[in-house]
C-alpha cells in the first residue's frame, strides 16, 4: 500500500494521470473491501454470534471474510465481540498493535461499546473498546445477531471504498470515555425534553379544561389478577451410590460429632451463623438435620481450630472417604467471614459443606482496613493439592489469609491492586454507583 500512495505524486502531472489514479483507487479499494480478514478472537458472549455468522446458514464468505486468521499479522479486521476486562485490556492492545495497517476495528455488542450491564458498581470492566483502540464501526445489541454484524461489515466496506491514494488510511485516535455515565446523561436529556414538551402543551391543556370543564378521562387502570399456583410437594430424590455405602446426613454428623464435640449442624433456614453462640447439643443438631431433603448435603459448622483436623478426618475415615474437593469459597458478613469448603466422596456419593466462621480483626485502623488481612484460617493444600488455587482466589477476593499455604498471592488481580473486591466495604475509583 505504501507504493500505491505515491501514485498521485507520480501520475497527476502526466496528462490523464488523474484518471489513472482514480482507477488504481477503485481496483485497490474493491479488492480490500471484499476481502476483509478478521482476527480469530472473542472476548465474551457476542463471540458466539460472530462464530455463527461463519456457519452455512449465514455464510460470511459472501462478504469475503470467511478467512478468520489465527495470527494478527495476517488479519486486517479486529472484531471485538463481548465484555473487555481490565486484565484482558493489555493483551487486546498488543494484538491491535501487531495487526499491520491498513487495519480496522468493529466493536460488537453493548458490553464492548460502553460496558453494558457492567457499567455500575464494577471495577473490572473497561467501559468501551474505544478507550483502548480506535474503533471504526459500532454494532449495538446484547448480543447483536449475525445480520447486524453483516450490516457492520457493509458499513465498514463503504468506509474503505471512500479511501483514496490522495487521502490514505491512517490510524484513528483513542477516545477516553471511561468516566462517561451514558445512562444518567440520557436520563437527563429525556427529562429536559419532557420539561420542554410540558411547557409547550401547558397552554393547550388549560384551553381544553376551560372548554370541557366536566371532562373525565375514560381510562381506568386495570389491576392484573395474580395467578395462584398450587404448591407442588417436593419429591425426595434418592442419593447416588446407595449400593456403595452411601451415608445419610445424620450418619455423617454422628460420626464426626463423636470425634469433634464442637461440630454443629445448623438449621437450613439459618441465614448466618452467630460466631458467639454456644455449641448446640447433638440432639438439637440431629433435629435440624431431619429437616434436610434426602439428597441435600450435610452442612457442618466448624471452629477454625478444628478445621484442618475435621477435613483430614473426613478424607481418611474409611466410611466417609471424602476424597474429592469440590470448592473452597467465602462469604462476607457484617462482623465476620465464613469460609465454606465443599467435600464429596467419589466412591459413595455423599457430600458435606463445612462452614468456618472467622471473626474480623477490627483492631486495624479504619483507613488501613480496606487493604489489610482481617482473618486467618489453616490451609488444606497438604490434604487436597487442588485447594491451592481455590484458596488463592478466596485470598484475592476477600483478603482471608491461609496459613501454611505454599504460594499465597493474588490469582486474578495485580499484586498492587488496592482492596479485596468481594468485601462489602470495597470501593474503587473506577466504579460508577448505580442510580437509585
Amino acid at each position: 500500500m505504501g507504493i500505491v500512495n505515491y501514485a498521485p505524486k507520480i501520475l497527476d502531472p502526466v496528462p490523464g494521470g488523474k484518471y489513472l489514479v482514480n482507477m488504481i483507487d477503485y481496483v485497490v479499494n474493491w479488492a480490500r473491501a471484499n476481502s476483509i480478514w478478521p482476527l480469530t478472537y472473542g472476548t465474551s458472549c457476542c463471540a458466539i454470534e460472530m462464530m455463527s455468522s461463519s456457519m452455512a446458514r449465514y455464510d460470511i464468505a459472501r462478504f469475503g471474510s470467511e478467512v478468520f486468521r489465527a495470527s494478527p499479522r495476517q488479519a486486517d479486521l479486529f472484531i471485538i465481540a463481548g465484555t473487555i476486562t481490565r486484565r484482558m485490556a493489555p493483551a487486546l492492545q498488543m494484538l491491535w498493535e501487531q495487526i499491520p495497517g491498513p487495519k480496522y476495528a468493529i466493536a460488537m455488542g453493548a458490553c464492548t461499546i460502553s460496558g453494558g450491564p457492567f457499567v455500575y458498581d464494577n471495577y473490572s470492566v473497561v467501559r468501551g473498546a474505544q478507550n483502548l483502540i480506535p474503533v471504526d464501526v459500532f454494532i449495538p445489541g446484547c448480543p447483536p445477531r449475525p445480520e447486524a454484524l453483516f450490516h457492520g461489515l457493509l458499513t465498514l466496506r463503504e468506509k474503505i471504498l471512500h479511501e483514496t491514494c490522495r487521502s490514505p488510511w491512517k490510524e484513528g485516535d483513542v477516545r477516553d470515555v471511561s468516566t462517561l455515565d451514558r445512562y444518567r446523561e440520557a436520563s437527563k436529556a429525556w427529562l429536559a425534553l419532557e420539561r420542554i414538551k410540558d411547557e409547550e402543551m401547558a397552554e393547550a391543556r388549560a384551553k381544553f379544561k376551560e372548554e370541557n370543564p366536566e371532562y373525565k378521562s375514560a381510562y381506568k387502570p386495570v389491576r392484573v389478577k395474580k395467578e395462584e399456583f398450587p404448591e407442588v410437594e417436593r419429591k425426595a430424590l434418592l442419593g447416588k451410590g446407595l449400593e456403595n455405602g452411601f451415608l445419610s446426613a445424620a450418619e455423617i454428623f454422628t460420626k464426626t460429632r463423636d470425634r469433634f464435640n464442637r461440630v454443629v449442624a445448623k438449621d437450613m433456614a439459618t441465614e448466618a451463623i452467630d460466631t458467639k453462640s454456644e455449641v448446640e447439643s447433638a440432639d438439637d443438631c440431629l433435629e435440624n438435620i431431619m429437616k434436610y431433603p434426602v439428597d441435600f448435603p450435610l452442612e457442618l459448622t466448624v471452629n477454625a481450630e478444628d478445621y484442618l483436623d475435621v477435613v483430614k478426618f473426613m478424607r481418611d475415615d474409611e466410611d466417609l472417604k471424602m476424597n474429592f474437593l469440590i470448592d473452597v469459597t467465602g462469604i462476607d458478613y457484617e462482623d465476620h467471614f465464613e469460609v465454606i469448603t465443599q467435600l464429596m466422596s467419589m466412591d459413595r456419593g455423599h457430600k458435606v459443606f463445612i462452614r468456618v466462621p472467622l471473626k474480623k480483626n477490627f483492631g486495624i485502623a479504619e483507613e488501613k482496613r480496606a487493604n489489610a488481612i482481617l482473618a486467618q484460617i489453616p490451609s488444606i493444600t497438604s490434604l487436597y493439592p487442588a485447594a491451592e488455587f481455590k484458596e488463592r482466589e478466596v485470598y484475592d477476593m476477600f483478603g482471608i489469609e491461609f496459613t501454611d499455604h505454599p504460594d499465597l498471592r493474588r490469582i486474578f488481580l495485580d499484586e498492587d491492586f488496592t482492596g479485596f473486591p468481594l468485601r462489602k466495604d470495597f470501593t474503587n475509583p473506577h466504579m460508577i454507583r448505580r442510580p437509585l
